[in-house]
C-alpha cells in the first residue's frame, strides 16, 4: 500500500455513538479552521461505523490535531487518529467505479497485442530450433555415412590387400 497520505485529513477512530459530525467538528475546532467533516454511515443501520474524517484548511493544523487529541477520550472513548489515506477505488487497473466502461479498452487491446506478438516470437523461435535440430541430425548422418564410405574404401584397396597378403606369405 504505497499510497500518499493526505496531511490535512485526519482519520478519527474509536468514535462512540452519541458522536455526531457537529461533536467531531466542536471537538476538532480548537486546532484550526475545518474545511470538512465526515462520519460515513454503515448502510444497514443508518448509524455511523465508529469512525470519521476531519479534513483541515491547514496542513499545521491537522499536525496539531493529531498530536493533542490521538489517545483522548471523546464521550468516554479513546479516540485514534492518524493521517487519511486516499480512498482506494475498487476494480481492474484503473478502477471501475469512477470510470467509464470504456476508460481501460486501450491498454486491454495494448496487452492483447503483446501478448500476441509474444506468441509469435514464441512459434519463429520453436520453428528455428526444430531446424536447427534437423539440420545438426542430417550432418551426423552425413558423418556416419562419411565413416562408413571411408571404412569401405579401406577394405577395397588394392595396397591394403597386397600387403596383407604378403604379410601372410612372410608368416
Amino acid at each position: 500500500m504505497n499510497q500518499a497520505v493526505q496531511k490535512n485529513t485526519l482519520y478519527v477512530g474509536g468514535l462512540a455513538e452519541e458522536v455526531n459530525e457537529s461533536i467531531l467538528h466542536s471537538a476538532f475546532i480548537p486546532f484550526g479552521d475545518i474545511k470538512d467533516v465526515k462520519t460515513p454511515l454503515d448502510q444497514a443501520t443508518q448509524k455511523h461505523r465508529s469512525f470519521g474524517f476531519v479534513t483541515f484548511l491547514e496542513r499545521e493544523d491537522a499536525a496539531a490535531a493529531m498530536d493533542n487529541m490521538d489517545g483522548a477520550e471523546l464521550y468516554g472513548r479513546v479516540l485514534t487518529v492518524n493521517y487519511a489515506l486516499p480512498e482506494r477505488i475498487k476494480g481492474g487497473e484503473q478502477g471501475w467505479a469512477a470510470q467509464p466502461i470504456w476508460a481501460d479498452a486501450d491498454t486491454w487491446f495494448e496487452r492483447q497485442q503483446q501478448e500476441e506478438e509474444m506468441q509469435r516470437l514464441q512459434a519463429e523461435h520453436r520453428a528455428a530450433m526444430q531446424a536447427a535440430e534437423e539440420l545438426h541430425r542430417k550432418k551426423m548422418v552425413d558423418e556416419r555415412e562419411g565413416e562408413k564410405e571411408e571404412e569401405t574404401d579401406i577394405v577395397n584397396d588394392p595396397m591394403r590387400k597386397a600387403e596383407e597378403e604378403a604379410l601372410m606369405q612372410n608368416s
